[in-house]
């Protein structure tokens, strides 16, 4: 094996290291990442009938954008509330890291930059800073077709 094979090996052999070691980093439960989804067998046991069928009622959780549109009817001018109205979802609204937080909204607006959605876009930004705040973070707010037409800080 030649000396530039060696290298490359070696880098390849360090960035995968590295990778795993990020990867698990931070996580306290000894690197699942799926926290809060699996339950006990006794806790299975303990809601379930004699027929197998559930007694538990599942946990509902409003989705992001549901939570967004309820804080602007709370806290929106009529003109935020209108513009919200037009949202179809939400990402990443709810994991912060304060370093590089990126939120999107999906709207059903139509057109893209020169469209309808522009305006009211630069409200959703807005309305979406007065809910979620961070040291560093952007939301994009894109239109039906996915064709960003705006964004802001949030």
């Amino acid at each position: 094996m030649g000396m530039k094979s060696k290298l490359v090996l070696g880098a390849v052999v360090g960035i995968v290291v590295i990778g795993a070691v990020s990867a698990n980093s931070g996580d306290a439960d000894g690197g699942s990442g799926d926290k809060g989804t699996s339950a006990s067998a006794e806790q299975q046991s303990a809601d379930t009938k004699a027929d197998g069928k559930s007694d538990a009622k599942p946990a509902e959780k409003a989705s992001q954008a549901e939570q967004f549109k309820a804080f602007v009817r709370k806290n929106g001018t009529p003109q935020e509330k209108d513009a919200v109205s037009h949202i179809t979802k939400v990402q990443g609204a709810d994991e912060q890291n304060d370093i590089l937080d990126a939120a999107d909204v999906y709207t059903d607006f139509t057109g893209g930059i020169m469209g309808e959605g522009t305006g009211p876009a630069k409200l959703i930004a807005s309305a979406f800073a007065d809910w979620k705040q961070s040291d560093n973070g952007l939301v994009t707010v894109y239109d039906a077709d996915g064709e960003i037409i705006g964004n802001g800080n949030f």
